[in-house]
């Protein structure tokens, strides 16, 4: 009774701070500018926020919220354009939403995806800002309640969802999950800092490999090229399609899909560091488990596309719980929206404890805020989805160069290095080869994404065992097997089993013919090859920094031992076997009018380019060359679309405050912005 006689009183006034003309007004400029920013693949609520920093010195507190909060909801609605419309995630947390949204786009049911991605958008943000209402006074006991155990336990629980996007070959899914935890240790150790596959020669790869171009290597390269070999619109047939109000119709009919994926949207973002990376996975595998055929998934499944969209808007709610009560940020971009609180007024509101006994109506209005912004932001989505989705019918030629320059400057912004564009264009060959072979990229992504936290939660769990075990057995067991932790090992014990039952109805890469065993092998022996020099590297790091090692040696070895396995069944079976999957023997690529090399060059060419005279001179060049010859445009139509691309890729870098990717020339001559 307490509480409510605190919390009621605090609603009330926050519902007066919030419905002001002019706070709704600021609320709607940070929805408009988070929908700008979500449509643009690699750039995320991140890069939103920090656009909104210089901004907020000495802004009304109310003010200032309402444009960061109208930001922060609406980015994860509007990054599903990129993820349905062109295969490209939009976000960290749209990934999931391309395995079944663009092949629903291809299918011409663009409309259709969307419509229900945005009703499961709008759902799972009121979810998230409701749970956020009822719990942020009693909440505290549960977010407490996570230590290390439990923590690393819900890590394993997002891994053991490759068990069921491993396909056809669990071996194979495996084995691409672990060659994405063993990229994803390249750098400096966290714990010991011993250097993993790298050394200070390559000073760019001591900080290892960002999300964004791994995310934008792994499913956008190799869709980009795959469609563009086709020289087709990305709707077979250019049809955009109807069915608006279909996707509505189908989200309702699995509403109790979307509560229990809203559910687990909100538990993840309750955990700090987890967040928008793995909750899609953990939506993705729990509505494939759950759904008795299985067989359209990876195909244009809504399902698919509604369970992953109902759990990461939800977890933004989740994730103000631990920002709100403790002041820890729950995912990179609430570590800026702590930052820039604390710049609001005069800079006496701080987040944690002391908002809910000193603010407690800021932090109501916050709740509320959240709210409004996701049904204004699913509203204006829809108002802007019918002219965004008529990307899917125009002739991907005309598209693709323009992709190649937006992922191209997503990828540069993580890391504001050249060797981001190698990087990505490294990673892009990985994801085709694993497309065309029929290995699991989102095994491989799921793996990459928590390959840190695994390694981070196990050394420092094994650390605090260790000296709780050194006082007695019975408070190192306490402490290993808590409640929570035995609850969730039972959780993914089932999600494993039943995941390998269910995974053998999952085409990873939709029906792809077998072919010869030469290809495939290839590609085995190469994986392997890393596999064994990653081996060697770690086995090479000094024993008493034995946590720095202990993971990749792990890791890699059960990695090889499935790697060792697939090589005796490809060496044993007869060509045209399904092991032999090779997406270039028959189908789209096989029939495809350009060969994957000469399409690929053009990419490396664009990336030589900028080596030698920077991104905005190579983009001119890129840009001319390819309407002209591949395209077949116009000179008219080449200098129009040339301008525009130019234009609007200095608009975005000016209004940014970024840099572009620079080259040899401009070691040698100083010259004037944007050819700096």
């Amino acid at each position: 009774m307490e509480i409510l006689a605190t919390a009621l009183p605090a609603l009330g006034e926050a519902w007066g701070l919030i419905l002001q003309p002019i706070v709704l007004g600021y609320l709607a400029l940070g929805v408009v500018m988070g929908l700008a920013v979500g449509v643009f693949p690699g750039l995320g609520g991140i890069a939103g926020l920090s656009l909104l920093l210089p901004f907020m010195f000495g802004m009304d507190p109310i003010l200032g919220l309402a444009l960061m909060i109208g930001m922060v909801a609406v980015v994860p609605t509007s990054d599903t354009f990129a993820s349905v419309l062109m295969g490209i995630p939009g976000s960290s947390a749209s990934q999931a939403t391309v395995l079944d949204g663009f092949p629903m786009a291809k299918k011409g049911e663009a409309a259709r995806a969307l419509s229900a991605a945005f009703a499961a958008s709008l759902f799972g943000g009121l979810v998230g800002a409701t749970f956020l209402t009822l719990f942020i006074l009693v909440a505290r006991p549960l977010v407490l309640a996570f230590g290390l155990p439990e923590m690393l336990m819900m890590t394993i629980l997002g891994l053991s969802m490759v068990a069921v996007l491993a396909g056809r070959f669990a071996l194979k899914g495996l084995a691409a999950a672990g060659l994405g935890l063993m990229i994803g240790t390249i750098g400096i150790a966290d714990a010991g800092g011993s250097l993993r596959m790298t050394t200070y020669d390559i000073p760019y790869l001591t900080d290892g490999l960002q999300l964004v171009i791994v995310g934008l290597g792994v499913f956008a390269v190799p869709e980009i090229i795959s469609l563009l070999r086709q020289d087709r619109s990305i709707a077979q047939g250019a049809s955009l399609g109807g069915g608006w109000l279909d996707g509505v119709r189908d989200w309702f009919a699995n509403i109790f899909l979307s509560v229990r994926c809203s559910i687990i949207g909100v538990i993840v973002g309750v955990i700090p560091g987890l967040g928008g990376s793995v909750v899609d996975w953990i939506a993705y595998g729990h509505t494939v488990q759950t759904t008795k055929d299985k067989s359209n998934f990876g195909k244009g499944e809504v399902r698919g596309v509604i369970g992953p969209e109902s759990s990461n808007n939800a977890k933004e709610g989740g994730g103000l719980v631990p920002t709100l009560l403790f002041g820890i940020p729950g995912s990179g971009s609430m570590a800026i929206f702590i930052g820039a609180v604390a710049l609001l007024g005069t800079g006496d509101i701080e987040v944690g404890p002391g908002m809910l006994k000193d603010n407690l109506d800021i932090t109501y209005s916050i709740v509320w805020l959240l709210a409004l912004a996701n049904v204004l932001g699913t509203v204006l989505c829809i108002a802007a989805s019918g002219g965004i989705a008529k990307l899917t019918t125009i002739r991907f030629t005309y598209l693709a160069p323009f992709l190649f320059m937006l992922i191209s400057f997503a990828a540069f912004q993580s890391g504001q290095n050249f060797e981001d564009l190698l990087a990505l264009f490294a990673i892009g060959l990985i994801g085709i080869f694993l497309r065309r072979f029929d290995w699991s990229r989102p095994a491989f992504l799921i793996g990459f994404v928590l390959s840190n936290p695994v390694e981070k939660f196990t050394n420092q769990a094994f650390q605090i065992a260790s000296f709780r075990f050194r006082k007695s057995f019975e408070e190192g067991i306490d402490y290993i097997f808590s409640p929570i932790v035995i609850v969730l090992i039972i959780i993914t014990v089932v999600s494993v089993v039943l995941g390998l039952r269910q995974a053998k109805l999952i085409m990873a890469e939709g029906d792809v013919q077998a072919g010869t065993k030469r290809a495939p092998l290839i590609f085995l022996l190469v994986i392997m090859g890393y596999l064994t020099v990653a081996l060697v590297n770690a086995s090479l790091i000094p024993n008493y920094n034995m946590t720095d090692k202990i993971v990749p040696l792990v890791i890699g070895g059960l990695s090889m031992a499935c790697c060792l396995v697939l090589l005796v069944q490809m060496i044993r079976r007869p060509e045209g076997d399904a092991i032999f999957a090779d997406k270039e023997v028959a189908g789209e690529d096989a029939d495809a009018p350009y060969g994957l090399w000469q399409t690929l060059a053009w990419f490396a060419a664009l990336i030589a380019a900028t080596a030698l005279v920077g991104f905005i001179l190579a983009l001119l060049g890129f840009l001319i060359a390819f309407l002209r010859v591949r395209a077949g445009a116009s000179w008219a139509k080449t200098l129009v679309l040339t301008a525009c691309g130019i234009a609007f890729m200095c608009l975005m870098a000016g209004a940014l405050n970024r840099d572009f990717p620079p080259g040899l020339l401009q070691s040698l001559v100083d010259l004037p912005w944007p050819l700096t």
